[in-house]
């Protein structure tokens, strides 16, 4: 028999080892630094931006075991909208994947399998940053660590939707969040 003071030390340095694991996995992208800036690159050209409206390359690492696939997006909490914005969203990216080149766009540079969302700006594919004259907006870059091989969504799906999906499924989630502001 099993004392409890003995089953509750196990059961705590079970969660204590999973929480490390889920505190190891992060995400990392060259030229941006979390709190920092967003570069020109990932600004819109669109909408009264002038920026190069590119994808950034992602890089994650330490994912906990049991990991199946990803999820990488990019929200601005601060867009005017009562829900946020989501600016990027791309899921059922295979769990062997660890990095995602810059300038992906709808048609070319995912990895196999992976489905970019129409997200809020109705089409599929990235959109950068671009506030309202006057404001500076945080722009926040998730990757997330899921426990199935598939979200069972297409591409047009809202960030809403597979946020709601991915927190579903999330065993970790590593962020980086950014400011740019005109």
């Amino acid at each position: 028999m099993i004392r409890p003071a003995f089953a509750a030390t196990i059961l705590t340095l079970t969660v204590f080892a999973a929480q490390a694991q889920a505190a190891d996995f992060s995400l990392s992208s060259p030229g941006m630094q979390d709190g920092g800036a967003l570069p020109a690159a990932q600004v819109a050209n669109t909408f009264g931006c002038s920026g190069e409206n590119i994808s950034p390359a992602l890089q994650w690492s330490n994912a906990p075991a049991g990991t199946k696939s990803f999820v990488v997006s990019l929200y601005d909490p601060d867009a005017p909208t009562g829900s946020g914005f989501w600016h990027w969203v791309m899921f059922n990216i295979p769990a062997d994947v660890t990095a995602l080149p810059a300038g992906i766009s709808p048609e070319a540079g995912a990895p196999a399998g992976a489905v970019q969302s129409r997200a809020d700006a109705g089409y599929s594919g990235f959109l950068g940053a671009c506030p309202p004259e006057g404001q500076t907006h945080a722009y926040v870059f998730t990757v997330a660590a899921l426990d199935t091989d598939k979200l069972d969504l297409d591409a047009s799906a809202s960030g809403a939707l597979i946020g709601f999906m991915t927190n579903a499924h999330a065993l970790a989630k590593a962020s980086l969040t950014l400011k740019y502001g005109r």
